[in-house]
């Protein structure tokens, strides 16, 4: 049985796998990218009983974009830690 974040899923929502990852090539790795579909095929036949492929698509893109935002956040404050501390 698949499980959430194992890449597992139906083929149909390989295609979708490939238009976020080069949509978001350069900022989340390929692996991200799957888990991310993968997640939100599992939360959606969880939560509504069925995962039409464009709630899984509108889903995956939030959380990629949700990961990206933290990810540059993340980076902003470290840079302007550093820079803090400079002598």
């Amino acid at each position: 049985m698949a499980h959430p974040g194992d890449g597992g899923g139906p083929p149909r929502y390989t295609d979708i796998g490939e238009r976020l990852a080069e949509e978001f090539e350069g900022v989340h790795a390929t692996d991200t990218v799957d888990r991310c579909v993968s997640a939100a095929w599992h939360g959606a036949e969880e939560v509504t009983g069925s995962a039409p492929s464009d709630l899984v698509e509108r889903i995956a893109r939030r959380h990629l974009e949700v990961l990206a935002t933290v990810a540059a956040e993340k980076r902003r404050k470290a840079r302007r830690s550093s820079l803090d501390n400079a002598p």
